[in-house]
């Protein structure tokens, strides 16, 4: 919306710093945690009213994980509604990239929010099917992948780019909205995965949003895109604002999540940003970096599937308890322990990724 002040500026010079997206994105990451910070303890007491006794905790889990009863969850409302007023606020919204993230976002979270509200109301883990919610997450992605492929260029937008390889590309075709509804749909599900201790999750998005939206910058900037020689594609640098109110709207709401936690995510906001982070690196052509930029998601999401795919196929458990960083509790580590040599390997796992931009 501020991005419109620019068109005006022969006749205010001032309003031509809207035409900036570095001075947007700051804006928006400072919008986005005034509006967590400020309206995050309303909503955190109006949920605590609503729910009860909160998300339900898991039987089977760490013995100190059972003095978070009471915790209300759907964190992840404060979260999305910051990002998205900040958003609508900074970016340019005539920019297609922005919407399509944006419905990608705000689909997952509506499935989250009601996984979450099911497992509220029936003190319950069992919240929404399975089967249905993968469905439900594919057609969404699909159709995210099928708008970025009709705002893309000819064969390249059906492409898909390596790391490391500057001149390789891929074209899938019509399987790449398959592979990109894939990508979208896994990155949504490992976050959720990873939500599971205090701070774990919002941090290493944080951190991917940092990274994506310094990639989403240079991709649209054909000059940088051309130094660094990585693959141009006009107009997704809108994705940094956004990238950047998802920074301060996670900040936000660090300041009530920070052990101990006020309020949990959820699958509300897990999905949701999960889901935005695969949109993004969809749409800026960085699937595969993203696999490095979120590898501590991966890692979560392996630990899960190596954990049954073992107990089914010999009945024994390769971790104490799965996902994996419940395993490192089982073994005596503290939940900060936990958290915070996780969020160091998340700033790793970013540098590494970010280094394949020059890396070509």
């Amino acid at each position: 919306m501020m991005a419109y002040l620019a068109e005006f500026a022969d006749t205010f010079p001032l309003f031509n710093v809207f035409r900036y997206i570095t001075f947007r994105t700051g804006a928006a990451m400072i919008t986005g945690f005034i509006a967590v910070f400020l309206f995050g303890p309303a909503i955190i007491a109006a949920l605590r009213l609503r729910q009860g006794r909160g998300q339900p905790i898991r039987a089977d889990g760490p013995q100190t994980h059972f003095k978070k009863a009471g915790t209300p969850t759907m964190g992840g409302l404060m979260i999305l509604s910051g990002v998205i007023v900040s958003t609508l606020l900074w970016a340019d919204l005539r920019n297609i990239y922005v919407w399509t993230v944006l419905l990608v976002t705000v689909g997952f979270g509506a499935i989250g929010f009601y996984d979450d509200y099911l497992k509220v109301t029936k003190q319950s883990h069992l919240g929404f099917s399975g089967r249905a919610r993968l469905a439900l997450e594919f057609v969404i992605a699909a159709l995210t992948v099928g708008a970025i492929v009709y705002a893309g260029t000819g064969s390249f937008a059906t492409s898909l780019a390596f790391p490391f390889i500057k001149e390789v590309l891929l074209n899938l075709g019509l399987f790449y909205v398959v592979f990109g509804a894939f990508v979208i749909v896994g990155a949504a599900n490992a976050v959720n995965l990873t939500d599971g201790l205090d701070g774990l999750a919002i941090v290493p998005i944080m951190i991917a949003a940092a990274a994506f939206g310094l990639i989403a910058y240079i991709s649209g900037n054909v000059n940088f895109s051309n130094y660094l020689q990585i693959h141009y594609v006009a107009g997704t640098g809108e994705l940094s604002p956004l990238c950047g109110a998802v920074i301060g709207a996670g900040l936000g709401f660090l300041w009530f999540n920070a052990p101990p936690a006020a309020i949990f995510m959820g699958d509300t906001g897990s999905l949701a940003l999960g889901g935005m982070t695969g949109a993004i690196a969809v749409a800026t052509k960085h699937e595969i970096v993203l696999a490095i930029i979120g590898g501590l998601f991966v890692i979560e999401a392996m630990s899960v599937i190596i954990q049954v795919a073992s107990f089914k196929l010999t009945g024994k458990r390769v971790f104490l308890m799965a996902p994996i960083h419940h395993h490192f509790e089982k073994l005596g580590w503290t939940e900060s322990q936990v958290v915070v040599r996780f969020w160091i390997i998340a700033f790793m796992l970013a540098f590494i990724g970010l280094s394949t931009l020059k890396l070509r």
